[in-house]
């Protein structure tokens, strides 16, 4: 964690110490085992993690505004500009080669004032996409505009991805529309059935991030390649002038028209809706999205929303929002301001606009309205009123691509979960040159970097009170590892303390061990000192925002969001806190004879437990890790995961796995007992 002051956090953490010591009653219940307060200074346990984050949050946010004021001269802002597109596309881990697209026309239907071509190309070699052509009336070469879908189960056959592109046709322009992937005709997991196993498209992204993750990249990778082929495929058609191309989208649509806009420069005018605001905004507000509309480290780095717009300064763009939108209005018009303060220092101050419609999130016809317009303008020349007049729209059958609505059914169709498991075997055989090849030593040097988990020092205990039970007593404690993180936790001190200490872990709390007869007792009746402890956002300080994913992503998942886009990750601030607990319990009442240290964990919290005691591997006298996550590679070549998002380290494959680190420690001293695999299953 950072060991910044967070002053704000501090005073909570102070009102949580005075209230946690001024409630105590004279006599306690006998088995009261939490140590915090139900809430202090507005803030309840199951929000410190959050709030804490968002602390950070605030001030990298801040630090990039501060930045931004001080960038003027178009010198500057083309330095900028190449800043953050590397690192942007460094943080999608590069993009993939560009290799065949091997089009094929599957249908073609003539409609009044336009008509459809029915398009499947492969973005990657049989990584097939799915698409709608729409060709206008006249005289070729047309410009041609993307429509990236929104998020949507049917994907460009909903309504509003048909009458957006329809529009356009009829207003001289082509387009093109395209299925995500898990959405459409796109599904990436099929049963035996044929039928999709993900249904939710926001589920599929997500799972596909979990193993993206581990190797570096993102959905976004993938998501942004579709797009980037699809212009492809459009500046491949006679009938399109590819000097004039434009994008335009909302919701998922929207962060992949910003995406595009930001990346390729042959979008010469871009319309993304319903998404543009800033992070600060977003956080305060609905909070963090699915995996493709997160980058690993952007907030830290200083990489905002505005920033999609400003390193495409000065092409056209329209920023359209809407009213009653979750991703909030103000930050909308504060990521304009700043759009429209660029485009001035350029002499371009008219090449980017805001349009506000009333009502929620989606495409109604003012927005389809003026997103045509504003592509009239700038890829037509021409700037004058248009109307949307009523024409139908398709059935969802009516504009399938392949036979059966499934791309997955094609023969040797790849998903993205293939694609991810293929570049994983080739990282594997990677790995095995470091830990084979070289000193264990720069191995884990090369750990410790690419998991950012610091060496850190003990952790400041405080008692609260105390719990007397026959033959020993428990101390309610506080932990403090560093200004604003309060670690609640349970020190069970026999009558007569003999041999180690154990650090105990538990992935459901301090508590979920502690009763009378279960395994801790069992440790201290044989004179053993426990501290069981609450990593942030486990037991008492797990989070009780928004939890929308059921089993497939954990409760906590919102903050491990929030850490990823820090460039960060709850395992990572969760190993800290092991080392920093286990040197406060070898310490605990000695002056400077540190007792031995040996480390229990139980479930979720294996992952980071292993990572604490690899990377100090003096720090514990014995290591024992109880249905702990088997390997990464499993979580790659397991699609349908379960709770695995909270345990990844940005990259972690490209250098190492989970079994590379059981495999530098003592054999004698370290137990694996009853792994779990990604579905949190036995692993064979």
């Amino acid at each position: 964690m950072n060991a910044n002051s967070t002053p704000i956090l501090a005073t909570i953490l102070g009102l949580f110490l005075l209230s946690s010591a001024t409630r105590l009653p004279a006599a306690e219940p006998a088995e009261n085992l939490n140590v915090l307060p139900e809430q202090a200074g507005g803030i309840a346990p199951g929000e410190m993690l959050h709030a804490y984050l968002m602390e950070k949050v605030f001030e990298a946010t801040e630090r990039r505004d501060a930045e931004f004021e001080k960038i003027e001269t178009p010198e500057q802002i083309a330095a900028y500009q190449k800043r953050m597109h590397e690192f942007y596309i460094q943080q999608l881990g590069g993009l993939p080669e560009r290799t065949p697209l091997n089009p094929q026309v599957t249908g073609r239907e003539q409609r009044d004032g336009y008509r459809i071509e029915k398009v499947i190309f492969e973005s990657q070699p049989k990584h097939f996409v799915t698409a709608i052509l729409y060709l206008p009336e006249g005289e070729p070469p047309f410009p041609a505009v993307l429509v990236p879908c929104g998020h949507s189960s049917n994907g460009k056959a909903r309504d509003l991805y048909q009458r957006a592109p329809i529009l356009i046709a009829k207003n001289g322009m082509a387009a093109l529309c395209y299925d995500p992937i898990d959405q459409g005709e796109r599904h990436q997991l099929l049963g035996a059935d044929g039928k999709p196993i993900i249904t939710s498209s926001t589920m599929g992204h997500n799972m596909t991030g979990v193993g993206a993750v581990l190797l570096g990249r993102n959905t976004a990778t993938y998501r942004i390649w579709d797009g980037i082929r699809a212009i492809d495929y459009l500046c491949s058609r006679p009938e399109v002038d590819p000097k004039r191309i434009g994008c335009t989208g909302i919701s998922g649509g929207g962060t992949m028209t910003s995406y595009l806009m930001a990346l390729d420069d042959r979008i010469q005018a871009a319309a993304p809706g319903c998404y543009l605001t800033t992070f600060r905004r977003l956080l305060e507000t609905i909070g963090p999205q699915d995996a493709e509309q997160t980058i690993f480290g952007q907030i830290q780095f200083g990489m905002d929303h505005p920033d999609y717009t400003l390193m495409r300064a000065a092409r056209p763009t329209l920023i359209m929002t809407a009213t009653g939108d979750y991703f909030d209005i103000t930050g909308a018009w504060q990521n304009f301001r700043q759009g429209k303060r660029w485009y001035g220092h350029l002499g371009f101050p008219e090449r980017v606009d805001l349009i506000e419609v009333a009502g929620g999130h989606g495409f109604p016809e003012e927005m389809r309205v003026a997103a045509t317009r504003w592509m009239r303008r700038w890829l037509l020349k021409i700037d004058d009123a248009i109307t949307e007049t009523e024409f139908p729209v398709a059935k969802d059958e009516d504009v399938w691509c392949t036979p059966k609505g499934e791309v997955m059914l094609l023969d040797g169709a790849r998903s993205v979960y293939d694609l991810n498991a293929e570049l994983e075997e080739k990282l594997a055989r990677d790995r095995r040159r470091i830990w084979q090849g070289q000193d264990k030593t720069k191995a884990l040097e090369e750990v410790r970097r690419v998991a950012g988990i610091r060496s850190v020092g003990p952790a400041s205990m405080e008692k609260i009170g105390d719990i007397q039970r026959d033959g020993y007593r428990i101390d309610r404690i506080l932990l403090r590892p560093e200004t604003g993180v309060a670690l609640p936790g349970l020190l069970f001190v026999p009558k007569t303390e003999q041999g180690d200490a154990y650090l105990y872990l538990h992935a459901d709390g301090k508590q979920a061990d502690s009763a009378p007869g279960g395994p801790i007792e069992k440790l201290v009746r044989d004179g053993h000192l426990v501290l069981a402890v609450d990593l942030s956002g486990i037991g008492e300080t797990m989070p009780t925002g928004k939890h929308s994913y059921g089993s497939y992503l954990p409760p906590d998942w919102r903050e491990a969001t929030i850490a990823y886009l820090l460039g960060t990750s709850l395992l990572a601030m969760r190993a800290e806190e092991i080392q920093a607990s286990a040197r406060s319990l070898a310490l605990y009442q000695r002056s400077g004879d540190p007792r031995p240290v040996r480390l229990i964990s139980v479930g979720r919290v294996g992952p980071p437990a292993l990572h604490a005691a690899a990377l100090e591997p003096g720090l514990f006298a014995s290591v024992t890790l109880r249905n702990s996550l088997v390997s990464w590679h499993n979580v790659v070549h397991t699609p349908q995961s379960k709770n695995q998002f909270v345990n990844l380290v940005h990259g972690a494959l490209r250098v190492y796995d989970l079994p590379d680190l059981v495999g530098t420690l003592p054999a004698e001293t370290t137990k694996v007992v009853e792994p779990l695999d990604a579905g949190e299953q036995p692993a064979m």
